[in-house]
């Protein structure tokens, strides 16, 4: 918690900090006139979790880039995978995200309906498309497993 003199009438607000979707930090501010102001902040732990995922995650991609670029002659065809919570909006999202590229989609549902496998397979540029794709499919569908 931290203090500080706020003037004013007495105001309250709250903030909100995103990142990937995520809720980062949580501020409640509560102004009264010439009072000091509480700032309470949750999920702080969260935000390095949040920080250290994206550093795994720029050297997961970078990784994959390389790996691609030397296992492929560019460019080339490439089976993406996904899972995601049963949806019929998320698994559309997902066609929406491939459509025009001329790539071939297969689901399949599991045994209890609550996850579908999504199978793409479509003809890429270059391995910085490839990583585009994923990074796409990340931001746009919550709940996805790129494989």
């Amino acid at each position: 918690m931290e203090d500080f003199p706020v003037p004013g009438p007495p105001v309250m607000t709250m903030v909100l900090a995103f990142n990937f979707g995520k809720i980062l930090a949580v501020k409640f501010v509560i102004k009264f006139f010439n009072k000091k102001c509480k700032v309470k902040c949750i999920f702080a732990n969260e935000k390095k979790q949040l920080m250290s995922l994206q550093q795994n995650s720029d050297a997961f991609y970078k990784k994959l880039r390389s790996q691609l670029y030397d296992t492929a002659i560019w460019p080339s065809e490439y089976l993406y995978k996904f899972i995601v919570p049963t949806s019929i909006d998320k698994i559309k999202t997902i066609e929406d995200l491939f459509d025009n590229l001329g790539a071939v989609i297969h689901t399949v549902e599991s045994k209890n309906g609550k996850y579908t496998s999504v199978s793409i397979n479509v003809q890429m540029e270059d391995p910085d498309a490839v990583i585009l794709k994923y990074k796409e499919v990340a931001i746009q569908v919550k709940g996805v497993i790129s494989l």
